[in-house]
This record gives structure tokens, C-alpha cells and sequence, in this order.
């Protein structure tokens, strides 16, 4: 843009939708846009579902299948306490278009609701290996052990950690939260002392260590085991996004990628190796 871009500008920030009028043309044998007019875009003009990236399930079957698992619940107490989550009219609608990360696991909109439900999936098929664990408290871990990323991320044009995301941090947001939601379901019923310290400390230990920012680490069944679940379902989702990064960047499929610094390794898509 070579004329008029300063008054263009004053109206647009880092992060905003514009409308721009331009032509196309090829130079150095590489299409560009030349703009003659760019003004800040109104919200009706634009789907950010174009712009970012997305689940590729659908958000209403997976919300669907979520409030399902819930009202299968035995434990009224925490039925009660993570309806009161999902009925919320912030919450709710947060919750299902949130992503889970801001680049790494489930970094598109509706990724935070797809990590749940496939987590719900894996709680449905592990507890029953293991007598310890009571199910609807592992279900339970699954879906509001993330929650407060529905206020450390954002979301509207690009994804980015909020202000408070940034200084506080999901897992401290999430125990805000956990204590709004307690005092406001007990108004109506006392909600049990010994399950409240139990929902708690799932939330505080579900990264697993302290060097992850876990401020305790998991001390019971249900804790140990969603622990696990929750990090081998981010991982492998974490190595599909790797491997189809390094197939779109040209490399051979079944050939070992670069290091992955967030996963501290090379990785290789072992069904293509095995094609070689």
C-alpha cells in the first residue's frame, strides 16, 4: 500500500480483521496485492472460522456426547458441579469453541472440547481395569482439569494468551473457578468437604511434576491415572500435528523429522515407514 496507508493504520491494531481493495499482480514471478483502500473490518463482515484453524468434528455431537457422560454420572455432587460449569452462560459457549493450547495439543477452535471428549473416551476405557478408581471422579478430572483455559487464551482473531492467562496461568485460574462454582451449588446443598479436596487436587497434579507446573504431585488413584491419560492423549496429538508439518513441508512421508523441541525428539510416522 503506497498512498493513504498512515490514516488506514490509525484505525487497526495487532490482531484485527481488515477489508482491503487492491489489484494482483506477479512480480518477480510471485503473485502480490497492491491495496488502494484497508479499513478495520466489522464483526458482521467476519467468520473467524475462516481465519483460524478447526476441529474437524463436529462441535455440537462432541458438546452432545460430553453432556451425555454427565448425566450418566452416579455422584449427584459432581454432576451437580460440573453441570454448573457447563450451564454456564460464559462458561458454556467459552468451552466449546476454546482451543486446548496455543500452539502445541488441539491449538484450533473447539480443540479444548475435543481434548475433553476424547479423554472422556479413554476415562470410559481405563477405569474399569482398575478397581481404585471411581469413574465419575476421573471423568470428572477430565473435563474441568483444563477449564481455565477458557480465560488464559484468546481466541477472536488469533490465538494468544490473555493478560491473566500470562501472569496467573490455567491451572490457578481453574481453582478460582472450582471455588466460585463450590459456594454458589452450596447455597443450595453443601457440596462434600473430602470430594472438594479430592476435585481440587486432581486439577492442582494433572501435569504430573513440579518442573511442569504441577504444584503437587498425583497422590491417588484417580489423580495417577488421569495424569497419564491426559498426557499420552496431548502427546499424540502433538506427534499427528508434527508429522503432518513435516510431510506439508515437503519431506518424504515416513522419513524422520527434525528435532521437535516441544516434545524432545525426532519423531517418524511408523505405518509410512514401514511402506518404504
Amino acid at each position: 500500500m503506497w498512498d493513504e496507508f498512515e490514516d488506514a493504520l490509525r484505525t487497526c491494531e495487532p490482531g484485527c480483521y481488515v477489508k482491503v481493495q487492491g489489484q494482483i499482480s506477479k512480480y518477480n514471478g510471485r503473485f502480490q496485492i497492491t491495496l488502494q483502500k484497508l479499513r478495520l473490518a466489522a464483526e458482521s463482515e467476519v467468520d473467524p472460522a475462516d481465519f483460524l484453524a478447526h476441529t474437524q468434528y463436529d462441535i455440537g455431537e462432541m458438546w452432545q456426547e460430553l453432556r451425555s457422560t454427565v448425566d450418566a454420572f452416579s455422584n449427584i455432587h459432581l454432576q451437580r458441579l460440573v453441570n454448573a460449569f457447563l450451564d454456564d452462560p460464559v462458561i458454556g459457549p467459552a468451552f466449546m469453541s476454546a482451543p486446548a493450547a496455543k500452539v502445541l495439543h488441539h491449538a484450533w477452535i473447539g480443540g479444548l472440547l475435543e481434548h475433553v471428549v476424547f479423554l472422556l473416551r479413554m476415562c470410559k476405557r481405563v477405569a474399569p481395569q482398575y478397581p481404585e478408581v471411581d469413574p465419575d471422579l476421573l471423568c470428572t478430572a477430565a473435563i474441568l482439569h483444563d477449564v481455565g483455559k477458557t480465560r488464559e487464551l484468546e481466541w477472536k482473531s488469533s490465538f494468544a494468551y490473555s493478560a491473566e492467562g500470562q501472569l496467573i496461568g490455567h491451572i490457578s485460574i481453574a481453582m478460582g473457578m472450582l471455588r466460585d462454582k463450590l459456594a454458589l451449588i452450596s447455597q443450595v446443598e453443601p457440596f462434600p468437604e473430602r470430594l472438594r479436596i479430592l476435585v481440587e487436587h486432581l486439577i492442582l497434579s494433572h501435569h504430573g511434576s513440579l518442573e511442569f507446573g504441577s504444584p503437587k504431585l498425583p497422590m491417588f488413584a484417580e489423580a495417577l491415572v488421569f495424569h497419564a491419560i491426559d498426557d499420552l492423549e496431548a502427546k499424540m496429538q502433538n506427534l499427528r500435528t508434527q508429522l503432518a508439518n513435516h510431510v506439508a513441508g515437503g519431506n518424504q512421508p515416513g522419513s524422520v523429522t527434525d528435532w521437535i523441541r516441544s516434545m524432545d525428539r525426532q519423531l517418524v510416522d511408523s505405518k509410512e515407514y514401514l511402506k518404504g
